[in-house]
């Protein structure tokens, strides 16, 4: 009789222990905290600046996020589908291309594992030249020396698409494959003579070329507008205001893609909703790092995701 009794109080004891154990665990598996890895783009562009303080309002909600400097909109999708980072900050074309297996994409084939948080700002296609060029118009850049953006990268179809509008192509210019920093130490050197770059404006490497060169933004204008978003309907018009840049003080039209935060399958639908929420509550922070934040709302959040699956827990907050 006391054997069975001590078998049984052992029993319990064992039991209260397991159960322990298991709350433990599932305690532990429910709040494990979750490293954010943020891809961004060069520190010369808008992705950068932008990312980090995106990481740093994350950051102050309860998560652990950290942003990288990358090589941008194709780097970061094929960082996403890798899963090598969680999120990452990507111009919309480009993510197009991705989830429909086109353009450098095509090869590759469709990514699948890909999910729309919100998207952000509109990034600006900019044709850069010296006011010393003489180069006015876009049609004049035939027969120049022009910085394209990296092979391969989202600026370089978004130039490659604008001079295909106007009627130019690769064989009518010495193009250059050149990043931003890089196009625009090349524009101070003088060994181009126009440098194209597509991000939010005012941009940090425009800055710098202006700080010692006055400098000119080419014009898009309406009819080519057109033309361009009949053919690609993920461009928009923009009107970069006079005095964006120092010393340029003329209103120019131009078109602009959205840059989107995209996801992986890594974040799921309560990670979403936090972190899309983190965002909208403190847009203030992000303006506070760069200008193109001051673009950021919920009412711009859903523009330009038409083609792309969303977060569930990130379209519940935008909802």
């Amino acid at each position: 009789m006391k054997l069975t009794k001590l078998f049984k109080r052992v029993a319990t004891a064992l039991c209260a222990v397991a159960l322990a154990v298991g709350v433990a665990g599932c305690g532990g598996g429910a709040d494990k905290e979750q490293f954010i890895n943020i891809a961004t783009g060069g520190t010369a562009g808008t992705y950068y600046p932008i990312g980090g303080a995106i990481a740093e309002v994350l950051n102050k909600n309860g998560m652990n996020a950290s942003a990288q400097s990358t090589g941008a909109s194709v780097a970061n999708i094929n960082m996403l589908k890798d899963k090598q980072v969680e999120l990452a900050i990507v111009q919309n074309d480009i993510t197009y291309y991705a989830v429909n297996g086109k353009e450098m994409f095509e090869e590759g084939g469709k990514i699948e594992n890909l999910f729309g948080i919100a998207s952000l700002y509109p990034e600006t296609c900019q044709f850069v030249v010296t006011e010393d060029s003489g180069i006015k118009s876009i049609n004049d850049l035939r027969g120049k020396r022009v910085a394209v953006g990296a092979a391969g990268s989202g600026a370089e179809a978004n130039a490659r698409q604008i001079l295909e509008a106007y009627g130019i192509t690769y064989n009518d210019i010495d193009e250059q494959f050149l990043s931003f920093a890089e196009g625009a130490y090349a524009l101070k050197d003088g060994t181009v003579d126009a440098a194209f770059l597509t991000a939010g404006y005012p941009t940090a490497s425009v800055q710098d070329i202006s700080s010692q060169k006055k400098i000119r933004l080419l014009p898009i204008d309406d009819e080519h507008i057109k033309n361009l978003a009949e053919k690609y309907p993920f461009y928009t018009k923009t009107v970069v205001p006079a005095g964006t840049y120092q010393g340029f003080d003329e209103e120019i039209t131009s078109v602009s893609v959205m840059a989107i935060l995209v996801a992986n399958d890594k974040i799921d639908a309560a990670l979403g909703e936090k972190l899309t929420k983190a965002i909208f509550d403190n847009v203030d922070k992000i303006v506070a790092a760069h200008a193109a934040g001051k673009n950021i709302n919920k009412d711009n959040a859903s523009k330009g995701l038409d083609f792309i699956k969303m977060n569930e827990g990130a379209a519940k907050v935008l909802k």
